[in-house]
């Protein structure tokens, strides 16, 4: 059984990293929906699994960002989270908007907001969070894939990544299709049926905030 024994951070761990934090994202996002509106959101970003990608990139974000200031004071690990994730998560806000056409948030009603992207409320959780993901979640995640069989560890990651790449493609098509179907366009062949059968406005509006 061979396990992987370099924790310093590769394509293998940032790849689980990126899982992780899909999933976790996926489940803290909606808890957060369920106690505070009291209703049932699936917050991911693909149409099929608990993958809430947002998550992911910010988990790999910081694990690259601050490794080599694990050992630093919580000030400094905190000042680096809060720059660098306001960055990213308005890069990530202007992404979305420009290539797919949607606002995934809008802080425009927060205090100390920036083109509605970023706010400081959002940017200080930030910080707290990597000051929490590099001193305390990284190294037990990181044991954790320590006592992980690598060679079974790479196969189910590949398999994972091919899936998740035809599930970014299947949520696309089904964004398209949806929005031709709002237009009042009807179906042309069996597999645009099939999206309207199964991945029709009502379920996009409910994963996406209705911002799709």
């Amino acid at each position: 059984m061979k396990k992987i024994t370099n924790l310093k951070f590769n394509l293998y761990i940032l790849f689980y990293f990126f899982i992780i934090g899909s999933v976790a994202g996926w489940f803290i996002e909606g808890l957060w929906t369920l106690l505070k509106k009291g209703v049932i959101i699936n917050h991911s970003c693909v149409v099929i699994g608990p993958f809430n990608m947002i998550y992911g990139v910010c988990a790999v974000f910081l694990t690259i960002i601050l490794y080599k200031f694990k050992d630093s004071s919580l000030g400094k690990i905190f000042l680096i989270s809060f720059i660098g994730c306001s960055i990213l998560e308005y890069f990530m806000s202007f992404s979305m908007e420009y290539f797919f056409g949607f606002t995934a948030w809008n802080y425009s009603q927060k205090f100390l907001n920036i083109n509605g992207r970023i706010s400081l409320f959002y940017s200080i959780a930030w910080g707290l969070l990597g000051c929490l993901w590099v001193k305390y979640v990284y190294p037990k995640l990181s044991i954790l894939i320590k006592k992980m069989d690598y060679q079974v560890g790479k196969r189910f990651a590949i398999c994972l990544t091919v899936f998740l790449l035809l599930d970014g493609v299947l949520t696309i098509n089904a964004i398209n299709r949806a929005r031709a179907f709002d237009k009042g366009i009807p179906p042309q062949n069996k597999y645009e049926l099939f999206l309207d059968k199964t991945f029709d406005s009502k379920y996009l509006k409910n994963m996406f905030n209705n911002n799709w």
